[in-house]
């Protein structure tokens, strides 16, 4: 999938979605996880500065939730 850019004042920003599968008794580790992969994503695409961050829940047909999307904006 390609990533959505545009120029600003001074950079390029980006905008980038990662997603996690959530299990019971398990949140932690797998938020962790997750942290840990947008942060290494940060550093290998050189990000200059975070803009936004913003984190929703994805649920099944019974209203559990199953999984977490994370999106990103962010400066190079």
């Amino acid at each position: 999938m390609r990533t959505p850019t545009w120029e600003g004042g001074k950079g390029m920003f980006k905008v980038k979605t990662f997603g996690m599968e959530i299990r019971p008794l398990k949140t932690m580790h797998e938020l962790a996880a997750l942290d840990d992969m947008v942060n290494k994503f940060f550093v290998e695409h050189n990000a200059k500065r975070v803009i936004s961050v913003s984190d929703v829940a994805t649920t099944d047909d019974t209203g559990e939730t199953i999984g977490i999307i994370r999106v990103v904006s962010y400066e190079v």
